[in-house]
């Protein structure tokens, strides 16, 4: 069975949540996405309360729990606030686990229709690393942009310019990477795009290693990172003792327009990384000519990279809830392919200087 028109996309990333409303709320005020869904008891779901939102073409579900004894609460206590999953719309469920089922080494649940006013949706599980899933979406006889229990919220626009996810990356245990990497490549059909090991992504105290692979001609992308042996802690590992197991560790949001994203992010509150001023001092050398005017860019602290198709330049928020695990990128591409290599070392150092705050280094 051909495995080019399984998969179409991300269809949403859901988050298990502490306040459902509460992170809805940042999310419109800081980030700029905007409510179009609310589920919960007024809707006929009786033990969670969440709120769709989108931008561009992203979609997020934040979702939090009723009762102290549910799945979402206990995810809660053990992990804190994080993505439960990430959801991926499929031409034909049947056919995609067809393919899962011949492969022998994903394992997903049963297919599920849920059946409402606009439809039928087919849906079934798929577990990946740690407690995160891919829930597999059929919409093909569902007429909605809501999910099954959903009803519209009317909301104001408020979008910052992110247009789509870019990529969604993972943290797992340490010999635990080339394993999910065989699980996307061999079980889900996917294609290995790349990989960084330590000599690439270290500094003098941390490193870790990352493979991405891809589905589609990249129109789902999923880096893979594991910790690597160093003088302290690596970030991968700090984030993995605080999320207690493995799980996503950032979502890389796509602009076109990548300082006027960030500056009203930051006008909003949103905290971003810091970089060093001697990062930009050899810039011009470093990634060639760009249009970008250096000055701003360094004002911003954006990061710029070059790789043979282009240049990207990205730049990475402080973890966005109470523990230091999850957190946000933001990245435009003009031509790149890449995943700013030439920036993990500064990148790596900006981490390792808010770890140390922390006491976690």
């Amino acid at each position: 069975m051909s495995t080019d028109s399984l998969f179409n996309s991300i269809d949403s990333i859901e988050f298990y949540v502490g306040s459902a409303k509460q992170w809805a709320y940042f999310h419109e005020k800081a980030l700029g996405f905007r409510v179009v869904g609310y589920s919960g008891p007024e809707t006929g779901i009786r033990d969670r309360i969440s709120y769709l939102m989108e931008q561009g073409e992203v979609r997020m579900i934040f979702t939090g729990f009723l009762s102290r004894t549910s799945e979402i609460s206990r995810h809660v206590e053990l992990h804190g606030d994080g993505v439960k999953d990430v959801a991926i719309d499929v031409n034909n469920l049947e056919d995609t686990l067809s393919f899962i089922k011949e492969n022998g080494i994903a394992k997903s649940g049963n297919a599920k229709k849920i059946k409402g006013e606009n439809g039928s949706l087919a849906r079934a599980e798929l577990s990946t690393f740690g407690e995160t899933v891919h829930s597999l979406r059929d919409y093909s006889e569902w007429d909605s942009n809501l999910p099954p229990g959903f009803t519209e919220i009317e909301s104001p626009e408020n979008n910052l310019g992110v247009k789509k996810v870019d990529h969604v990356v993972g943290n797992v245990e340490e010999n635990k990477m080339d394993p999910w990497v065989n699980y996307y490549v061999k079980g889900l059909g996917f294609n290995q795009l790349m990989s960084f090991d330590d000599k690439d992504i270290s500094t003098k105290y941390s490193a870790l290693k990352s493979k991405v692979v891809e589905y589609g001609g990249r129109k789902i992308i999923f880096p893979i990172n594991e910790p690597a042996l160093g003088l302290k802690k690596s970030q991968i590992q700090e984030y993995l003792d605080y999320y207690e197991t493995s799980g996503v560790q950032h979502i890389a949001l796509a602009t076109d327009n990548i300082i006027e994203t960030v500056r009203k992010m930051r006008n909003n509150g949103i905290r971003f990384l810091e970089t060093p001023g001697t990062y930009y001092d050899e810039l011009d050398e470093r990634v060639g000519r760009i249009d970008e005017d250096l000055d701003v860019l360094k004002k911003l602290n954006i990061l710029v990279d070059r790789d043979d198709d282009g240049y990207l330049l990205q730049i990475f928020t402080q973890p966005i809830g109470d523990r230091p695990t999850f957190f946000y990128e933001v990245i435009q591409r003009k031509g790149a392919t890449s995943f700013g290599k030439g920036n993990f070392k500064a990148l790596f150092e900006s981490i390792e200087r808010e770890q140390e705050k922390r006491g976690n280094l």
